[in-house]
């Protein structure tokens, strides 16, 4: 039980990691936008933006998995009855896609290949708060 609980704890920790990047990078693309194509300011927001995918997202969705998967692992009856599992685990996988198109918008970026304006930018940064309220809810109240 005390494995369960360590793991427990470094999966909530990936997971704030994470969410924070998760957050953060939309933001940035937003003032990306706003930065003329090939000036100082937008070479560092390339920086920014790959280096906070590289070194905190990235790894941070990682270790999110490995520890989710090892808590299931170790308590293999969560996965029987419980809807509410069923249901976070589909917005994580959400959520996981939406690492996808965050990454896809890095690298666009980064080849001055951007086409998507700020407004664009402004609503795809509400979509990981919208799924980690739904997540949050789901772990915290168990509704199902």
């Amino acid at each position: 039980m005390e494995l369960y609980l360590w793991v427990k704890a470094l999966h909530v920790i990936s997971v704030i990691a994470w969410m924070a990047g998760m957050l953060y990078l939309p933001r940035l693309f937003v003032y990306h936008c706003a930065a003329e194509r090939g000036s100082v300011q937008s070479e560092t927001f390339k920086v920014m933006e790959r280096r906070l995918l590289k070194a905190i997202i990235n790894p941070a969705m990682a270790a999110t998995w490995i520890f989710g998967i090892a808590m299931i692992a170790m308590s293999p009856e969560l996965l029987k009855g419980q809807g509410w599992l069923h249901a976070k685990l589909t917005l994580v996988l959400i959520l996981s896609g939406m690492h996808g198109v965050l990454s896809k918008y890095v690298r666009l970026f980064a080849a001055d290949a951007n086409t998507k304006p700020q407004k664009f930018f402004r609503i795809l940064n509400e979509v990981p708060t919208i799924l980690m309220i739904g997540i949050v809810i789901l772990v915290i109240v168990r509704p199902f």
